[in-house]
């Protein structure tokens, strides 16, 4: 391995780690905002559908997601000779590049995050059963596809074809603002119209643990440096220009929530705080590498504020989404995806000029082709596994077991020694 490879690879190893550390993140910020008799079934559900994808990632999910595209067609990709990454396991690094199975090993991060995600629907009221078939469902038949379309690139000798909205299309989308969190947040709006509300909605009962939320942010935030940072694959200028731009665009997503939310709320929380860094963070990951960092304070503070706004829409359109999968994943993935078309800076790494920056528009097509597809498709196939979950071995949890707690209910712990409702 040369030196150029050696370099790359110790940065892509820390980027690995640093993504790692949102895993522990998520499970805290989502088991936080939990009622305390859940938190414990809330953690599972992230580490449990994670572990669904891990394995699936293995035997076929590389294949299907950064495989070469079958029949040139950039939907899916060929899982042949990949099942157990086989093909990976002493393959030649390329000159200045990372090794293939360190690479299937970070992105298996992100397929993992992904459904967890989804799992910020739930709380309280699915059965971890039908959850963890869904996480399997969900991975093979919806972020398997997407992520091809969104992160599998043509290779440069021609030798392999990559995903449709990547290559075809000529959409941006730097770290999976389609791929994974708009991904995720439309994938959780469906399941949280197939489960229904929960009892009570919409008082039910507070977060059970905010110093637990807010520490499991945090981490999502040291871990998205990795994600976009690691996102450039390697040491680069993209890598030091997209970590530079997802902090600004957390600390500018506080802002933006917090501003919004004192104006209307009346008050300005910590629960609000956090939520404005993730909207933040959300917003600029597909935007990291081809908007300034003006254009990321931009980001920022929008998709703080509308990510405030969308949580108004749970009670006026009646889903209950549990956790704001929707609010903070959907839609400032949304926002950020199509801002691009207006932010892009020629100046960046990605090249690309938006209409702000001289750019003809040219951009706006791609953008709005790539978020209005994925979001066709995963509503559409996300609608169909919980169809047919709910029509055979059930989607929700006994009246009794709800109002147990699942904690208590399906794992037989506690996490509290006292807990409260």
């Amino acid at each position: 391995m040369d030196i150029t490879s050696q370099v790359n690879t110790a940065w892509m190893l820390a980027a690995t780690v640093a993504v790692t550390l949102m895993l522990p993140g998520l499970a805290l910020y989502y088991g936080g905002l939990s009622r305390t008799k859940n938190i414990l079934n809330t953690i599972m559900v992230v580490f449990g559908g994670f572990a669904v994808t891990a394995l699936l990632w293995v035997l076929f999910g590389y294949g299907l997601t950064l495989g070469d595209s079958v029949s040139g067609a950039g939907l899916i990709g060929n899982p042949s000779g990949l099942f157990g990454l086989v093909d990976l396991i002493g393959a030649e690094t390329p000159e200045g590049a990372v090794p293939g199975i360190l690479i299937a090993g970070f992105q298996l991060i992100f397929a993992g995050l992904t459904v967890g995600i989804v799992g910020g629907a739930v709380e309280g009221r699915m059965k971890f059963s039908s959850w963890l078939v869904f996480a399997g469902l969900w991975a093979t038949l919806v972020y398997f596809p997407v992520a091809h379309w969104v992160f599998a690139f043509d290779a440069a000798d021609g030798s392999t074809t990559g995903g449709w909205i990547a290559n075809k299309l000529g959409a941006l989308d730097f770290a999976g603002g389609t791929a994974v969190h708009m991904n995720a947040g439309v994938a959780a709006l469906v399941l949280a119209m197939f489960l229904g509300k929960r009892k009570g909605f919409p008082a039910v009962g507070r977060p059970g643990n905010l110093p637990i939320a807010i520490l499991g942010g945090g981490l999502l935030l040291v871990g998205w440096y990795g994600f976009n940072g690691g996102s450039a694959g390697g040491i680069n200028e993209a890598a030091g220009f997209s970590l530079t731009n997802t902090l600004v665009a957390a600390c500018v997503g506080m802002l933006g929530w917090l501003i919004v939310e004192r104006i209307f709320g009346g008050h300005a929380t910590s629960l609000g705080a956090i939520s404005g860094v993730l909207a933040g963070l959300v917003g600029i990951t597909p935007a990291a590498n081809s908007v300034s960092v003006m254009g990321a304070v931009v980001i920022g503070l929008i998709a703080g504020a509308i990510a405030y706004w969308a949580l108004s829409l749970k009670a006026k359109l009646g889903y209950d989404d549990a956790l704001d999968a929707v609010a903070i994943h959907m839609f400032p993935g949304i926002f950020g995806t199509v801002a691009i078309a207006f932010l892009a800076d020629p100046a960046t790494p990605a090249g690309a000029a938006g209409l702000f920056y001289g750019g003809g528009g040219e951009l706006f097509a791609p953008q709005i082709i790539g978020v209005v597809s994925v979001f066709a498709y995963t509503f559409v196939v996300t609608a169909l596994i919980a169809w047919a979950l709910k029509a055979t071995m059930g989607l929700r949890v006994t009246d009794a077991e709800e109002n147990a707690g699942l904690d208590s209910s399906l794992h037989v712990e506690t996490a509290y020694e006292k807990e409260d409702a």
